[in-house]
Formats: structure tokens, C-alpha cells, sequence
């Protein structure tokens, strides 16, 4: 798992943004804000992270209504058998793919 530890408070206005979301979708969103930048986790990893391992569709759910892309860089979760799965912004999964790329050279680099 590449969920670092779950923030419970985050910058002021995105804590502002998730309390007008429900407590399960703040969860997902506090969960995906802990994956470091160049990894990644599977949504079922997300789901297992809020204690709800049944969830697994209802995070995927959760991340395409996400208000604080990319602070909160859902791009970073995908499908537990290796591939992207969905994006819901603008350019979909290539967008995904390419600022997943984008994030490992980065990181390489350091």
C-alpha cells in the first residue's frame, strides 16, 4: 500500500470543500491526499485505508466528483489490476497517464 498517513486536518479552504461533502467522500478525499507524489494506490487500497473494503466502486465514485483536483491528486488511484481505470478530468486517462509520468520523473530526479 502507498497510502501514507491519513491528514486529518488539511490546508483550511479544502477543509473548508470537505465539510460540504459527505463523511465518507471526505474520507476518500483525505486518503487519496496521503498517496505521495510518484505512487500510486488501487481503489481498493483506498477503500481498505477508511475502513470500508467493500467500497470499492463507491471510492471510484467519490473520486470522480473530486472538487480539489488535482490537490487532492485522485490521478494517483487506479485499478487494482494495474491499469488506470477512469479520470474524470479534462483529457481522461491519457491526462492520467501523462501526469502519472510527469510525477515519476520528478520524483526520479530527486
Amino acid at each position: 500500500m502507498t497510502i501514507g498517513p491519513i491528514n486529518s486536518k488539511l490546508a483550511p479552504d479544502m477543509e473548508a470543500v470537505l465539510a460540504t461533502r459527505s463523511t465518507f467522500s471526505a474520507a476518500v478525499l483525505r486518503a487519496t491526499a496521503a498517496i505521495p507524489a510518484g505512487s500510486t494506490a488501487t481503489y481498493a487500497e483506498i477503500a481498505q485505508a477508511i475502513g470500508r473494503p467493500g467500497a470499492v466502486r463507491a471510492v471510484g465514485t467519490a473520486l470522480a466528483r473530486n472538487p480539489l483536483a488535482p490537490r487532492i491528486p485522485c490521478h494517483r488511484v487506479i485499478r487494482s489490476d494495474g491499469k488506470l481505470g477512469n479520470y474524470s478530468g479534462e483529457g481522461g486517462p491519457q491526462t492520467k497517464a501523462a501526469l502519472l509520468a510527469a510525477e515519476r520523473q520528478a520524483t526520479e530526479r530527486l
